[in-house]
């Protein structure tokens, strides 16, 4: 696809070039040799594609990196530019998909520490922004940053998300504040790192401390020192490359959160403590 992109533009560019960089001949002279231009550059076109039945264009001398999806049960770094133009929602197809190239996902196997990424330096990136692998753009400002994992809450129900370090082009950044693990959707796990359009932790919200909210929804002591803000759009004034690490906590071994694997236990081994007790009294009479 980006094939074709490119050799569409290769033309357009041809055209471009035959009709205005002729500006001395008469316009007859022009006419003819943009025709001339257009004439041989669909035959080069024509002959290059129909080889070997297969379709070659200059367009596949690029190396375009590959555009990663998260699949269920994958971690990845979910991303808006100022402008919301520049963006990455871990898919290669939705809005904004051009970060999508070389972008680093991480598959969430259990408890323990993983690193997701996104970079502006690849020629996918440049070329979706640009038209040009060449081309140069940087991304500038912040309006959203934050670590999500697909079907999280449903394939890892109670997990949390402990950001050890977060890097804009290798140099770490301060955080101001700690982060903390909830759900838009009830579906996907996120924790946000900056959410400019809310002003305290989810009602979900939950932590290594434990959760944030009472059973009634009040915050308790602990919810002060976390924030859906913890670093500052000042620290990506220009980026290219945005790195997270991060730690999982709270799965059991069988893959669902350890709180449920303990309910679990709880309930196999209380109905043999009933039928103990039940068998004691029987012994005693």
């Amino acid at each position: 696809m980006k094939a074709k992109h490119y050799l569409a533009y290769l033309l357009a560019a041809t055209l471009l070039c035959g009709l205005t960089g002729c500006s001395g001949a008469a316009d007859s002279d022009s006419e003819t040799a943009a025709e001339t231009s257009a004439a041989e550059t669909a035959e080069n076109t024509e002959a290059i594609s129909e080889e070997e039945g297969q379709e070659i264009t200059q367009a596949e001398t690029i190396a375009f990196e590959e555009a990663m999806d998260a699949e269920p049960g994958q971690a990845y770094l979910a991303i808006v530019d100022k402008q919301w133009w520049i963006q990455y929602w871990g898919s290669s197809t939705d809005d904004g998909h051009m970060l999508a190239y070389d972008a680093g996902i991480a598959d969430i196997t259990g408890n323990g520490q993983y690193t997701v990424s996104v970079t502006a330096d690849t020629n996918g990136f440049r070329y979706d922004t640009t038209t040009d692998p060449n081309g140069k753009c940087t991304p500038g400002g912040l309006s959203f940053l934050a670590v999500m994992i697909k079907d999280g809450e449903t394939l890892y129900p109670g997990a949390v998300i402990t950001v050890d370090s977060i890097l804009v082009d290798g140099k770490e950044i301060t955080m101001s504040a700690k982060n903390y693990t909830s759900s838009d959707d009830g579906i996907e796990t996120r924790t946000n790192l900056y959410n400019g359009y809310i002003d305290a932790p989810a009602e979900d919200a939950r932590s290594t401390e434990g959760a944030l909210y009472d059973a009634d929804g009040n915050a308790l002591d602990i919810c002060a020192d976390y924030s859906p803000q913890v670093v500052s759009p000042d620290d990506f004034s220009t980026w290219t490359t945005v790195e997270v690490n991060f730690t999982i906590s709270g799965i059991g071994e069988d893959g669902t959160a350890a709180g449920e694997e303990t309910s679990a236990l709880e309930e196999e081994t209380a109905p043999e403590e009933e039928s103990t007790s039940v068998s004691a009294e029987s012994s005693a009479e």
